[in-house]
């Protein structure tokens, strides 16, 4: 399913946080929107799962306006893992996956055989199958984070929406994260600070600074030295990955951004 953000603003307490904002990721495209803290990233994405009302402009979901939507049709088209998470439930991991599974539940009707198999394949998605029991509670943060992506899996949304998902994750629970929703193919818009992360894993960028899209195109258009510079602040080199061939930035720790780019030959 198509998302299309269309002249985007959002004003908060007064103040214009993003504006003139456009997106796009194409049906079961990965769509990375990547930029400096405050640059607007997670108020973009809070507008796609209605955490937020946009002052002006509109988000287009299979070119239905998302606002137009019941909060049950647009939970069955959107599911989010968001950075702002209610992580004190005393739920046992099954419970808390298992939430996912109510914009198809009826008040008061009780889990059927479909809801307790689609629950179970998302906990074995994320790692997590062994930890139905556990209390929620209890887990690590990397943990948590994996049960949380299981319950908006198992929401079986047309989009997912996901704000920093790779934070609390080991190197390998992050591999293997971004493994997953290669393997998806579902409509994505994630947000991400790691650059190589979202180089590896994104089909479209979108460079946010400012609270505007600066840039938008594949990786490797849109992850130059000049950018890098420009709007990270950071002096770095951009090389061909040694074993995918996806680009990978290479920073320079040594000398500032100011130092100008660094050439490849």
């Amino acid at each position: 399913m198509r998302i299309t953000i269309e002249d985007l603003e959002v004003r908060l307490s007064g103040r214009t946080v993003v504006s003139g904002v456009d997106l796009l990721a194409d049906d079961g495209e990965i769509a990375g929107l990547v930029g400096p803290n405050g640059s607007g990233k997670s108020t973009v994405l809070r507008t796609v799962y209605r955490h937020l009302a946009p002052h002006a402009g509109r988000v287009l979901v299979g070119g239905t306006d998302i606002r137009t939507l019941t909060a049950v049709q647009s939970a069955r088209q959107v599911a989010a893992l968001p950075q702002e998470r209610g992580t004190d439930f005393e739920l046992s991991v099954r419970e808390v996956v298992a939430m996912g599974r109510t914009p198809y539940k009826s008040a008061f009707a009780r889990e059927d055989r479909r809801d307790a198999d689609t629950v179970a394949a998302a906990l074995e998605r994320v790692g997590m199958g062994g930890a139905g029991r556990r209390r929620f509670s209890a887990l690590s943060g990397g943990e948590r984070q994996r049960v949380l992506l299981a319950r908006a899996l198992a929401q079986d949304p047309r989009v997912l929406v996901l704000d920093e998902p790779t934070n609390h994750l080991d190197v390998r629970h992050q591999v293997e994260l971004l493994g997953l929703l290669r393997e998806q193919r579902r409509t994505t818009l994630i947000a991400l600070h790691d650059l190589n992360a979202a180089a590896s894993v994104c089909d479209r960028l979108h460079v946010l600074h400012g609270g505007a899209v600066v840039a938008s195109g594949a990786p490797r258009e849109v992850l130059t030295p000049e950018l890098l510079a420009e709007v990270f602040g950071v002096r770095a080199a951009v090389v061909e990955h040694p074993l995918t061939g996806d680009p990978l930035i290479a920073f320079d720790h040594r000398s500032p951004a100011s130092a100008g780019v660094v050439p490849v030959s």
